[in-house]
C-alpha cells in the first residue's frame, strides 16, 4: 500500500517540476513577445490568448512525460524534460484552439474559447466586416503559432535529433492526433450507419485523437529521452510503458466523454450537455444508438448536433442514455481499461517511487469529475 510519506514526496517532486515548467513557459513567452513586438504591437493579442490558455490545466501529458523520463533513469531537475514538457503543452494548446473552432465551442476551461475572445475583441474595437470570421481566422493563426512554437521548443533538445526515438515519437504523436481529429469530423457527417460501425469508429477516434496523444506517447517520449535511444532500437521499457498507458488513455477519454454529457458546468467549465449540442459521436452515443428502442434512437439522431437543444432536451437525452444501459456499458469499459492499465503497471520495471506516481495519475485520470 502507498504510504502517506511516499505520496507526499511524489507531490513535492511533481510540484517542483511543474514550477520549473511554468518558469520555462514564461521565459519562452517573454522571448516570443519581444520578437512579436518588433513586428508590431498589434500582434500581441495572439501571444496573450496563448498565455491565457496555456496557464493552468491538468498538465497530464507533461507529467506523464516526466515520470516516463524518471522511470528511464532521468534526473528530476534535467532541463531536457522541462523543454519536452513545454513542447507538449504548446502542442496541446494548439489542439485545443483548433478543436474549439471545429466544434464551435464557446468556452474552454470556464473562459471564452480563443476564437470567441477574438470575436469579442472585434466587437469592442468596432472593427469592420464579420466578428465571427475575424474570430475564427485569428484563432486559426493562434493555433498555428502554437504548433510552430511547440516544434521550436522540441527542436531545442539536443537529445531529440532526427534519428532519435524521441523525435520519432513526437512526430508520430502529431500525425496521429491530426488523423484522429479528421476521423472525428467524419463521424459527425456520415449518413446514418449501423451502431456497430459507429462504435468501431468512435473507439478508433478515442485511440488516435486522444488516448495515444494524452497518455501513451507522452510517457513513451519521456522514456525515450531518459534512455537516449535511437529510432528503431529495441526498448522493453518503452514497450511496457505503452501497454500501461494506452488503456489508461482510452479510459481517460471515455470518462471525458461522459463528463461532456453529465458533467457539472461549474466543475467542467463547459455548459451542460455541450457535447450533445456539438454532435460528438462518442462511444457513449454509439452504445445509446445500439441499445435504444426505435423511437429513442430517432430522438437521439435528431438531437445530436442541434445547437438549439434546451436544458429539457438535454435532461431527456441524459435519461435516455442512462435507461438504455449505455452509461453502464461505458462504465464497464472504463473499468476494463482501468484493470488493464493497473495490471501492466504492477509489472512495470521501474522504481516503486515512479510506480506510485503513475498509479496516482491513473487514479485521477479515471475517477475525475472535471
Amino acid at each position: 500500500m502507498t504510504t502517506h510519506t511516499s505520496l507526499s514526496t511524489i507531490e513535492q517532486e511533481q510540484r517542483a517540476y511543474l514550477e520549473a515548467l511554468e518558469a520555462e513557459m514564461q521565459l519562452f513567452f517573454d522571448e516570443q513577445g519581444e520578437l512579436m513586438a518588433e513586428v508590431s504591437a498589434e500582434t500581441l493579442p495572439i501571444l496573450d490568448a496563448i498565455k491565457k490558455l496555456s496557464t493552468g490545466g491538468k498538465r497530464l501529458r507533461a507529467l506523464l512525460a516526466y515520470w516516463g523520463f524518471r522511470g528511464a533513469g532521468g534526473q528530476a531537475d534535467d532541463p531536457i524534460i522541462i523543454k519536452a514538457g513545454l513542447a507538449i503543452e504548446l502542442f496541446q494548446s494548439a489542439a485545443l484552439i483548433h478543436d474549439d473552432i471545429i466544434d464551435a465551442s464557446d468556452t474552454r476551461r470556464g473562459a471564452p474559447s480563443v476564437h470567441r475572445q477574438f470575436e469579442s475583441m472585434h466587437r469592442q474595437q468596432g472593427f469592420k466586416t464579420s466578428p465571427e470570421a475575424y474570430g475564427v481566422s485569428s484563432a486559426i493563426l493562434t493555433g498555428d503559432m502554437c504548433l510552430s512554437w511547440s516544434e521550436m521548443a522540441f527542436s531545442s533538445i539536443p537529445q531529440a535529433g532526427a534519428h532519435s526515438e524521441a523525435r520519432h515519437i513526437f512526430n508520430l504523436m502529431r500525425t496521429e492526433v491530426m488523423a484522429g481529429q479528421y476521423l472525428d469530423i467524419v463521424s459527425e457527417v456520415v449518413h446514418v450507419e449501423s451502431p456497430q460501425v459507429a462504435l468501431e469508429r468512435a473507439l478508433n477516434v478515442i485511440r488516435y485523437k486522444a488516448a495515444k496523444y494524452t497518455c501513451e506517447q507522452p510517457l513513451a517520449l519521456g522514456g525515450a529521452l531518459g534512455l537516449g535511444t535511437a529510432h528503431g532500437e529495441p526498448s522493453p521499457l518503452i514497450d511496457h510503458y505503452r501497454t500501461f498507458a494506452l488503456p489508461l488513455g482510452e479510459g481517460f477519454q471515455m470518462r471525458d466523454d461522459e463528463l461532456g454529457v453529465f458533467g457539472e458546468p461549474e466543475v467542467t467549465g463547459k455548459p451542460a450537455g455541450d457535447d450533445l449540442r456539438e454532435g460528438k459521436r462518442t462511444v457513449l452515443t454509439a452504445y445509446t444508438a445500439m441499445l435504444a428502442n426505435s423511437a429513442d434512437h430517432d430522438f437521439l439522431e435528431s438531437s445530436l448536433g442541434n445547437q438549439q437543444l434546451t436544458l429539457t432536451d438535454i435532461a431527456r437525452l441524459q435519461e435516455l442514455i442512462r435507461v438504455s444501459g449505455a452509461l453502464d456499458a461505458v462504465e464497464q469499459l472504463i473499468e476494463e481499461k482501468s484493470q488493464q492499465a493497473l495490471g501492466a503497471l504492477a509489472t512495470l520495471q521501474v522504481s516503486e517511487h515512479v510506480r506510485t506516481a503513475l498509479e496516482a495519475i491513473a487514479a485521477k485520470a479515471l475517477k475525475r469529475s472535471a
